[in-house]
């Protein structure tokens, strides 16, 4: 394989390539009257929400507060997505100022709340109503909302979010975005790139449902948070739990009490008798209908449990529902020509999921981002595992993070995590925030059944005390596996020995913990009128279709299959599509051509 070309490509200051506009099927379809109009957060669905995508207004503002553009722009787009309308990409050192009106008829009197929602602004958020702070945010990957209503007015009112964004020159975590694209590095992006909505609820409301499902003992433990206290009744009435099975008999009745020093936090068990377990050949899922006080919702959970379990050999084995599944992964960055971070439609990404089921995949690696609810709702009703990489953040060190351990696999074994400066890590506020956003991750993911595995870092990059940061996750969420330290400087934490290789022939080294590939493959076809960059980065040039089609079905029967007798426990194959330079997609881009 073509090592010193690949290397090449992933410069510091990449060169510049041209660059062509390619638009997806569901981006040519798209309706601006119409986006993403789906309930964005299945886990929590109530009766009625309003949409607040479409159309906004938009200035930006020079780092001396003049105004250097205006227009209007389709959210959830950011301005640099073709499909926002907009067309420029926000500098660090300038602000964005986006702004609607909202029409409120008349402002309840039995105490009813607004609540407005975001599903991710990147980087810094400032939200106003009517000139009035209701919430900041920082961090561009994870849901925020605000409690609008004592800020709002009968009849016309204006929502304007401050908006700014240092992408790749600051410690905030970043993904693979990058100012100066190229190589491995794709367009930068800013600004609302998920769903804005709000909803009323009654005075007293859901905040949060968490739902975790106990194989073993065929229960589920049901876990809310309310805004305040339910008074006027008692624990009997309070909060009241339903489950249905996937025809809609109910299973079993639960009612919640108030177990905790909080008088706001609700649980109780529900029983799954003869329970259907979840796999990715049958995706079984439970619905759950909750009425606590006035406010009902509607969630959905599975039973099943993954684990580490030592086969006849000894050899540990990825085990689902106590069962060894290979897993059989593909990695995922969640790029779209037209969209960028923002998937044009539902059908979008449903097609990508399912695309990559019916090539035999059984697992994702979602690649350093977080992506819309609605993603991993269709892994969990579609049948596909997910392992859930945490944005990274901190300064790339391509030669010590990339070329010496791609070159020198021993140099990897010996390098301390705890020698910050080296992993990009010396800034202690960009630590604390990444520990910060870490556990908002696993807030906000959670309660999706798909999600098998948090990786907590991605070769090297941003790493930092893994060792610590491996026990905080078994704190947060002790349902679920961890692989630690993909790629490379592993420090023997987590439930994975996790290994990238691109560059020599397949291996297992044995561990006492589960060994993968977490990265292998990243073979280059180019398909003609199908490619947006004139620069082409990959691991293997094919010059064709059935030359890409014979190398990768080589690799997975002469290095990838014999491995698994050795304790191979799963292998990621790089990636879903093209994004950009990188052409080593199973799919184009624009998703258009699959060339397996």
């Amino acid at each position: 394989m073509n090592l010193l070309a690949a290397l090449a490509s992933v410069r510091i200051f990449p060169r510049k390539a041209s660059h062509q506009t390619l638009t997806t099927r569901w981006g040519k379809a798209l309706d601006p009257q119409h986006i993403l109009e789906e309930y964005p957060r299945p886990q929590m669905i109530r009766d009625q929400y309003i949409n607040l995508n479409g159309e906004w207004n938009y200035t930006v503002l020079s780092e001396k507060n003049t105004i250097t553009k205006e227009g209007t722009l389709l959210v959830p787009f950011s301005p640099e997505a073709p499909l926002s309308g907009a067309g420029f990409q926000l500098k660090p050192h300038e602000k964005m100022l986006c702004e609607r009106l909202l029409s409120v008829k008349c402002l309840p009197s039995d105490g009813s709340r607004c609540i407005l929602h975001f599903g991710a602004v990147d980087q810094y958020a400032k939200v106003l109503v009517n000139g009035k702070v209701v919430v900041s945010h920082i961090g561009g990957y994870l849901p925020f909302s605000a409690d609008i209503t004592d800020a709002l007015q009968e009849g016309c009112n204006t929502l304007t979010v401050h908006i700014e964004d240092r992408s790749d020159t600051s410690y905030h975590s970043v993904g693979k975005q990058k100012l100066k694209r190229g190589g491995m590095f794709y367009t930068a992006q800013s600004g609302i790139w998920q769903t804005v909505w709000m909803e009323w609820v009654p005075a007293v409301y859901v905040k949060k449902l968490e739902l975790t499902p106990l194989y073993e003992k065929e229960t589920v433990h049901v876990s809310l948070l309310l805004n305040h206290p339910i008074s006027g009744c008692s624990d009997a009435e309070a909060v009241v739990c339903h489950v249905r099975d996937m025809d809609g008999r109910l299973i079993s009745k639960g009612i919640c009490t108030n177990q905790s020093d909080s008088l706001c936090c609700y649980s109780c068990y529900c029983d799954v008798n003869n329970m259907h377990p979840w796999n990715p050949d049958d995706p079984y899922l439970y619905t759950i209908e909750i009425q606590a006080g006035e406010d009902k919702v509607t969630g959905y959970f599975a039973m099943r449990t993954f684990t580490i379990e030592p086969d006849n050999k000894g050899l540990p084995r990825f085990c689902l529902n106590h069962e060894p599944l290979f897993l059989n992964g593909v990695l995922d960055q969640g790029y779209w020509p037209d969209g960028l971070y923002t998937a044009p439609s539902d059908e979008a990404l449903i097609y990508d999921i399912q695309t990559m089921k019916n090539l035999g995949f059984n697992m994702i690696r979602k690649h350093v981002k977080v992506e819309t609810a609605r993603w991993y709702y269709h892994c969990d009703r579609l049948g596909m595992i997910v392992w859930q990489d945490m944005v990274n953040g901190g300064t790339y060190n391509a030669p010590f993070m990339t070329w010496l351990p791609a070159l020198f696999p021993k140099f990897k074994l010996h390098t301390s995590d705890r020698i910050h400066p080296l992993f990009g890590r010396k800034n202690v506020h960009g630590r604390e925030e990444f520990i910060r956003e870490c556990k908002e991750t696993v807030t906000a993911l959670k309660a999706f059944p798909c999600i098998s595995t948090w990786v907590i870092f991605n070769e090297g990059w941003g790493q930092f005390d893994s060792k610590k940061l491996t026990a905080l996750f078994r704190e947060l969420d002790d349902t679920r596996l961890i692989d630690s330290a993909s790629g490379w400087f592993d420090r023997r934490q987590g439930d994975f020995k996790s290994e990238h290789n691109y560059f020599a022939k397949q291996f297992v080294t044995p561990s006492d913990r589960a060994f993968v590939i977490s990265e292998y493959g990243g073979y280059t076809c180019q398909v003609k009128g199908h490619t947006c960059s004139g620069k082409t980065y990959g691991y293997k040039i094919c010059s064709s279709q059935e030359e890409f089609q014979a190398a990768y079905h080589k690799l997975m029967s002469e290095e990838i299959d014999p491995l698994k007798e050795q304790g191979l426990c799963g292998a990621v194959y790089t990636q879903l599509s093209d994004i950009e330079d990188e052409i080593n997609g199973l799919m184009t881009y624009d998703r258009e051509v699959c060339k397996l």
